[in-house]
């Protein structure tokens, strides 16, 4: 008689989430205030505003903006308030920081949009190897999500968990 093999993995109601399946999409673009400094020091308000008035948004339409100074200057908080007045009408999104930034905050608020009543009294692995870099921030903010809310909480693939979670009985 021949033996059925049963895939335990699969009868074992483990849920896979993928943070992959999160990660930013979309065009990104820095806009650095350097750009716009007298003598790479300081903002002139009338010039910036000149400055902005003639911006070609074309370079920022629909992208993700990370707004930003590299210059080693004084940056008064209205400029960049006045930079993103100008952006955010044509960018899908404006973020103070470098791209790095950027990339986090973007990931970390697609993160947001997971509905953790799915995942209510459920055992999930978060899967762990992939082809994107996913950050540290991400794998914290999953675990901050799902921890009031899920069975279990592992770290892996489902046939090679690390767990982390384990709700008590």
């Amino acid at each position: 008689m021949e033996e059925i093999m049963a895939n335990k993995v699969a009868e074992s109601g483990i849920i896979t989430l993928n943070l992959e399946d999160y990660y930013p999409k979309g065009d990104t673009a820095v806009f650095d205030l350097k750009d716009y400094l007298f003598m790479g020091l300081i903002l002139k308000e009338k010039d910036f505003r000149e400055a902005l008035k003639n911006l070609d948004l074309t370079t920022y339409a629909n992208k993700n903006v990370a707004l930003t100074c590299t210059a080693d200057a004084i940056i008064p908080m209205w400029a960049y308030m006045l930079a993103a007045s100008y952006l955010q009408p044509v960018a899908l999104s404006v973020v103070f920081g470098n791209e790095d930034f950027l990339q986090k905050t973007l990931f970390l608020k697609n993160l947001y949009t997971i509905n953790t009543a799915d995942f209510a009294d459920k055992r999930v692995v978060i899967k762990g190897c992939g082809d994107l870099p996913i950050s540290e921030s991400a794998y914290v903010e999953i675990t901050n999500l799902l921890r009031p809310v899920a069975k279990s909480i592992m770290y892996g693939e489902p046939c090679s968990t690390v767990p982390i979670f384990k709700k008590k009985a």
